[in-house]
């Protein structure tokens, strides 16, 4: 018994370390691709379709999110686990697809003045603040499923749903309002 009760600790402390180590790994390459590399012109890869994707890839991880939600709350726990790792599996596409654009074509600037502006500023940076918990809570919260602790994954799950869920559903939000800013007449 107490071997087992050892080993418990060191897995759980390696799933941490892992977690941070892709968090912390995703967070930087995101700053470095938006603020030090701001894409390369001239590459002649054309991704200006992802963002289109990714928006679709957000509103369908919203929607798998709220059906596994519904699902768990109807003691439905096979629907709610394909819902909660397709919602992980969508949102990890984005993930990829986000930098993937952003690599190429670097950061897409709000064309937009005045007070939709600054209500796109309050939506973009509390959307950025909110991203940047999410692998890593996301991670922990399938994390604890998979380990069938069950009661540190609900504690982590009642955090994670709500934000994920705003994150998803503002980056769909985020995309309308670039795609129908106009540019600021000179």
């Amino acid at each position: 018994m107490e071997a087992s009760a050892r080993s418990q600790p060191t897995s759980d402390r390696n799933f941490f370390v892992f977690n941070a180590v892709v968090s912390v790994s995703a967070v930087a390459f995101l700053f470095y691709i938006l603020v030090i590399r701001r894409g390369t012109a001239g590459t002649g890869l054309d991704l200006r379709f992802m963002p289109a994707v990714n928006a679709s890839l957000n509103a369908l991880s919203a929607c798998l999110l709220v059906t596994g939600w519904v699902a768990i709350r109807r003691k439905a726990v096979q629907l709610h686990r394909y819902c909660q790792v397709s919602a992980f599996a969508s949102s990890s596409l984005f993930l990829i697809g986000y930098l993937a654009y952003h690599f190429v074509h670097g950061d897409t600037k709000f064309q937009g003045r005045g007070p939709i502006r600054a209500l796109y500023l309050v939506i973009l940076t509390s959307h950025i603040v909110l991203s940047m918990g999410i692998v890593p809570m996301a991670l922990t919260s399938l994390y604890f499923a998979w380990k069938r602790a069950f009661v540190k994954h609900r504690a982590i799950a009642r955090v994670t749903l709500p934000i994920w869920l705003y994150v998803s559903v503002t980056g769909v939000v985020i995309f309308f309002m670039l795609r129908g800013s106009v540019p600021a007449v000179p």
